[in-house]
C-alpha cells in the first residue's frame, strides 16, 4: 500500500533533486518549479508501484530503497530491466506515450519514492526547452542500458555475465588483493538482473567457488584474485555496467 508523507519539506526534495542524473546541470529555480509538483510516496517491498500499460501519472525518483522494473512473459519468465536505486530516475520515457507503461515496477525492499506529477511536468517542458534536454539524455540513457542488456543476454553465457557485474564492482580489477562487495539486493533479484533463474545463478556461483575464483558468506562475494577473474573474462573489465548497481566494497582483511 502507498502512502503519501506529509513530512518532507520543499528544500529536502530539491536537494534529492540535486543528486539525480536526469537533472544535472538545471537550475535551482527549475529544481523548485519540479519540487513543487512532485508527491512524496512511501511503498512496501512487493507492492506495485505500477504494471505495464497503466495510465502513466508520472515519473519516479529513488529517494531510499530500490525498485525492481520488469517484464513478465505469458509463460511466468520475469525479465528484469533494471533495479533503480537512491537518486536513479524512471518511468520518464512513459511520459509522451499514450501505451501507458512499458513494463511493471515494484519494490525489492519497503522504498521512498519522488513522484513528479505528468499533467504539470509537461507544462514546465514546453516553457522551459532546457529540462526537455535533460530527458533526452535520461531516456537516451535508458536505451543505452537496453541495448547493453540485451547485448549481455544474447550474447554471453551466465558465467561471463556473472564474472561481467563482479568485476565492474571492483575499482581495480587487475589487482592480486582479495576484495569483498557486499550485494546490494537478493542473489534472487541479482540473478533475475542477469537474466537467469536462481538454480543456474547458484550452480555458477558454486563453479566459481569450486575455481577458487570467489568466496561467499551471506550477501558477501570476495574475489579472492580479480585480475584472475579478468583474465578468464577479459572483456567483461572493459564493458560499462548496465546494471547501475550500488555496492559496499572493501579490502578483504
Amino acid at each position: 500500500m502507498q502512502n503519501p508523507l506529509v513530512d518532507f519539506r520543499h528544500s529536502e526534495i530539491v536537494a534529492i533533486f540535486q543528486e539525480c542524473p536526469l537533472f544535472g546541470g538545471v537550475s535551482e529555480s527549475d529544481l523548485d518549479a519540479i519540487a513543487a509538483i512532485t508527491a512524496v510516496k512511501s511503498i512496501r517491498k512487493g507492492d506495485y508501484l505500477f504494471h505495464e500499460g497503466t495510465p502513466v501519472h508520472g515519473f519516479y525518483v529513488v529517494y531510499t530503497g530500490a525498485v525492481k522494473v520488469h517484464r513478465v512473459s505469458f509463460a511466468g519468465k520475469e525479465q528484469v530491466l533494471h533495479v533503480y536505486r537512491p537518486h536513479e530516475s524512471f518511468g520518464e520515457e512513459a511520459l509522451i506515450s499514450d501505451l501507458g507503461y512499458a513494463a511493471d515496477a515494484c519494490p525489492v525492499e519497503d522504498s521512498v519514492l519522488l513522484m513528479v506529477q505528468k499533467p504539470e511536468f509537461l507544462s514546465l517542458l514546453r516553457r522551459e526547452p532546457e529540462l526537455a534536454l535533460c530527458m533526452l539524455r535520461s531516456m537516451s540513457q535508458h536505451l543505452s542500458n537496453l541495448v547493453e542488456l540485451m547485448d549481455d543476454l544474447t550474447l554471453k553465457d551466465v558465467k561471463t555475465r556473472l564474472a561481467n557485474w563482479l568485476l565492474q564492482q571492483c575499482p581495480n580489477p587487475e589487482s592480486y588483493e582479495p576484495y569483498r562487495i557486499k550485494l546490494p539486493m537478493t542473489k534472487r533479484v541479482l540473478a533475475a538482473e542477469l537474466g537467469t533463474v536462481s538454480e543456474t545463478f547458484s550452480r555458477t556461483v558454486a563453479k566459481f567457488r569450486k575455481q577458487r575464483l570467489i568466496t561467499v558468506e551471506g550477501n558477501i562475494f570476495t574475489l579472492l584474485c580479480p585480475i584472475k577473474l579478468a583474465q578468464l573474462f577479459g572483456a567483461a573489465v572493459r564493458a560499462q555496467s548496465p546494471y547501475g548497481a550500488s555496492h559496499i566494497c572493501s579490502h578483504a582483511a
